[in-house]
């Protein structure tokens, strides 16, 4: 007689919010998938795999957006309840696989991941387990580490270990999902907020703290080690660096979620920016020092401020209005060439659907979501090209002496190679590439012969005390000085 497979369901959203962005994600934000579209998210549960022949695999509503604003509140209770709905029409299942992020925001709500994971708990009951592989970047509050059985994040920024750390929840969740007894979690609430780019791991102090995780959940009594470094450009209670470390041995999991959160703790005053941070101007300036020593294309210069990867706005205009305004660049300067990423304005695009590719154009573009910085931006140039995207929809690339300003209807975030050239715009041609972006990501990091981490204004400007948290539990490193150590004492959670 066969054995019955497990039947486990996927479901999820995953957005991360920036409580500083003017932009709202709506429905037109989301890329959505729905029944077998979930399943070919994960190759690795495709038929013929290990996991994807150990259960049945169900797909029922999965939403993703790429980072930006709060979410809608109409938008997010719209896909709660079709992953509700959808989870009450499969029936009984052995498990749930919740795909989040961790650090989404919801206009009127605290802690959205916390409500979704309830309410998917109030509808598969007590006895399933859920498991829900996450962003480092994620806020966990008590609330949700104790309606998750296996949390777990990524141990990698940028995140070249997103598949693997889905597949590990996958192969982790089949691990406990025929047990009799459940996981247990030792959460730690650690007093830390630091942006992304002082906490990648490409870096110390961050490359050694997640090292350790991998030794520490082979250890007896251990199932997994995971430390969210929190994502700092929200403004919940819940934001602080989270360590959890699941397993079968409450003493294990306890010494050792004290003992991580107790490094991270030690090490706080040592992480520092992953590139070399400067001004944008003193950015811009290192570039033409770098071409004029011969040095190799291209030079990256991260408009940090409004990092569409981060959940900025992504139509922030200040970095453009100071390199429209600088001569060094708008001059004629012979066989300089600097891309600028990006702007979005759909009606800045639409209004040069008459003018040919070559011709002289004029307009105001930007701010038309976020002019809390800056005012729109009005650029006099040549029309260089006129492209189609699949995220960013119609593309305009504009000259202006060397500049080459790239113009969406859409949000997008020029964060690869691939993403330059579908533009007309090799980086490996280009002397200076301006790009919304904190830490580069893979291809751009491998090209780059030079690159400073301008820290420029916006919704996920570097420099926190300019933002004005107000919602956070205190005190908070960076935010406050501390006489004595924090209670890093764990909670277990069963």
């Amino acid at each position: 007689m066969t054995a019955r497979l497990p039947r486990i369901v996927i479901a999820g959203m995953a957005i991360e919010s920036s409580a500083y962005a003017a932009h709202r994600a709506g429905h037109d934000d989301f890329a959505v998938l729905r029944g077998s579209e979930v399943l070919a998210r994960y190759p690795f549960l495709a038929p013929g795999t290990p996991l994807g022949d150990a259960a049945e695999w169900i797909g029922v509503f999965y939403a993703r957006s790429i980072p930006g604003g709060q979410v809608r509140r109409d938008v997010y209770d719209d896909f709660r309840s079709r992953i509700v709905t959808g989870l009450a029409e499969v029936g009984n299942v052995d498990a749930v696989y919740l795909d989040v992020h961790g650090a989404m925001g919801v206009e009127g709500m605290d802690d959205a991941e916390g409500d979704l994971v309830e309410a998917v708990r109030a509808v598969v009951g007590t006895r399933p387990l859920i498991t829900a592989p996450m962003d480092l970047h994620g806020n966990v509050s008590e609330r949700f580490a104790r309606a998750v059985d296996l949390p777990t994040c990524f141990r990698l920024a940028p995140h070249e270990d997103a598949e693997d750390t889905r597949e590990r929840a996958a192969r982790t969740l089949l691990e406990w999902v025929d047990r009799d007894e459940r996981p247990a979690r030792a959460w730690v609430r650690v007093p830390i907020l630091l942006p992304g780019e002082k906490t990648s791991t490409r870096v110390e102090p961050a490359r050694s703290l997640y090292a350790r995780l991998t030794d520490v959940e082979r250890m007896p009594g251990v199932t997994d080690a995971s430390i969210w470094i929190g994502y700092a450009w929200a403004d919940e209670p819940r934001c602080h660096a989270t360590v959890i470390v699941s397993g079968d041995d409450p003493d294990a999991i306890t010494a050792e979620a004290e003992e991580l959160a107790r490094g991270l703790w030690d090490v706080r005053d040592d992480f520092s920016f992953v590139g070399p941070p400067g001004s944008l101007a003193e950015g811009i300036s290192a570039g033409l020092a770098h071409r004029a020593a011969g040095g190799e294309r291209p030079y990256l210069v991260s408009d940090s401020g409004d990092n569409p990867g981060a959940g900025g706005s992504g139509d922030v205009t200040w970095t453009l209005h100071q390199l429209l305004a600088d001569e060094r660049l708008t001059g004629a300067v012979d066989d300089l060439t600097v891309a600028v990423a990006s702007i979005f304005d759909p009606g800045a695009v639409a209004s040069l659907d008459d003018a040919a590719v070559g011709s002289t154009v004029d307009l105001q573009a930007g701010a038309r979501v976020d002019d809390r910085v800056s005012g729109p931006v009005r650029i006099t140039g040549v029309l260089v090209g006129r492209y189609d995207d699949p995220v960013a929809g119609r593309v305009v690339v504009i000259g202006v002496g060397a500049l080459r300003v790239i113009v969406t209807e859409r949000r997008k975030a020029f964060h690869a190679v691939d993403d330059f050239r579908a533009v007309g715009i090799d980086p490996l041609a280009t002397d200076i590439v301006v790009t919304k972006i904190g830490y580069l990501e893979p291809t751009l990091y491998d090209v780059a012969a030079g690159w400073t981490l301008a820290l420029t204004p916006g919704p996920v400007d570097q420099d926190l005390a300019r933002l004005g948290h107000h919602r956070i539990a205190r005190p908070m490193f960076p935010f406050d000085a501390f006489d004595t150590a924090p209670d890093l004492t764990a909670t277990v959670l069963r």
